[in-house]
């Protein structure tokens, strides 16, 4: 595994179906986000086909990680969609091009009650030209994708 992609895979009590309905709802994806610093977008809906959109607030200054970056947008669009089954989506700003990191959820139906989750996080598609400026971006660490997952499993086996 390259060093600038990280996932987390756990086998979750619950139906693929249940799973995906969670994972594919942006305001329900952020709300079990990990890292405390995201809000969605008032309006967010459900994803249902690669080119959606959704847009997510963030607020860097908690983490401290970089240097002068508060609050900001961050456009997020479908790149793959396999319902009940996929979710991934690239991030961008509103105004500008997706940046090239990746962020998924992999659902594998074990049974009729358990599926396998995988939640990744690649940046080895950052755009050439932000690599040239010098400028690195945190790698999101597999910490973070673990309590996300533990997040996920919570609402879907308790509801």
């Amino acid at each position: 595994m390259s060093a600038e992609r990280v996932s987390v895979t756990h086998r979750i009590a619950a139906p693929a179906a249940a799973l995906y309905a969670i994972v594919s709802d942006p305001a329900g994806h952020v709300r079990i986000d990990g890292s405390g610093m995201l809000e969605a977008a008032p309006d967010a809906q459900p994803v249902t086909a690669v080119g959606d959109t959704f847009d997510i607030a963030m607020d860097r200054a908690p983490l401290n990680d970089i240097p002068g970056l508060g609050k900001y947008v961050v456009r997020n669009t479908i790149t793959q969609l396999e319902p009940g089954r996929l979710v991934e989506w690239t991030v961008g700003a509103p105004d500008q091009p997706p940046l090239g990191h990746v962020y998924g959820w992999q659902l594998d139906p074990v049974d009729d009650t358990h599926t396998d989750v995988t939640n990744y996080c690649d940046w080895s598609n950052i755009v050439e030209a932000l690599r040239a400026t010098g400028r690195t971006w945190p790698i999101v660490p597999v910490s973070m994708l673990e309590e996300t997952m533990a997040k996920l499993e919570r609402v879907a086996v308790e509801g």
